[in-house]
């Protein structure tokens, strides 16, 4: 990681915007994000025990994945239609693989969801990860291809290559960088990781 590199779009995103994440500034993508209202839902949608009820879990994670401004609009009825019209066996399959995700071996999980999505060409970053994101947002991290491909060329990350493909070992590196960089800068650029993953995503931009 360049930590020079990270340093010097602090002072620049610092100097634009005084008060970090909560300037006046950026209230207007703050609230276009919601993150704090979805991540309330998904608190109470998505605990160990609501997943006793895998149709109900699903349509939750259905409603996630809607109202996620993070999440592009072509792929939410995509996904809400193809999760709608898979049989018992998958349904069952998606809800066990999100559980774990969740709240277990979350290595197998991810690559439970990603096997049932695979089949409707839906095995995309931004819908494997932002229940991920929306349940932990202080520690999980929500993967938006472009933004973080050019992370990873802006700030030099090291032993990460992107895949389109969702896969375990990219993302675990990838949050771990995530967890390192923040912790280098200032808190008020990291309210929570999309926030901070926001910033990366301005300052990257203007590279």
């Amino acid at each position: 990681m360049k930590l020079d590199k990270l340093r010097d779009a602090e002072a620049l995103f610092l100097h634009q915007y005084p008060g970090g994440f909560q300037d006046e500034a950026l209230q207007k993508i703050v609230r276009k994000h919601n993150v704090g209202k979805l991540s309330e839902f998904a608190a109470t949608a998505l605990t160990r025990e609501s997943f006793g009820n895998q149709a109900q879990v699903l349509r939750d994670i259905v409603k996630i994945v809607s109202r996620s401004s993070m999440v592009s609009m072509f792929e939410k009825p995509k996904f809400r239609d193809y999760v709608n019209g898979l049989s018992r066996h998958d349904r069952a399959h998606l809800a066990n693989g999100f559980k774990r995700l969740l709240h277990g071996n979350q290595e197998r999980g991810l690559n439970d969801v990603v096997d049932v999505l695979s089949d409707g060409k839906l095995a995309k970053w931004s819908i494997v990860t932002i229940c991920l994101l929306q349940y932990h947002p202080q520690r999980e991290v929500f993967v938006k291809p472009t933004t973080t491909k050019n992370v990873i060329r802006q700030f030099e990350l090291e032993n990460l290559v992107y895949h389109p493909r969702p896969n375990w070992e990219f993302y675990e590196g990838y949050r771990n960088a995530i967890e390192q960089m923040k912790a280098q800068v200032n808190p008020a650029l990291s309210p929570n990781n999309a926030a901070f993953t926001g910033f990366l995503m301005m300052v990257s931009a203007v590279d």
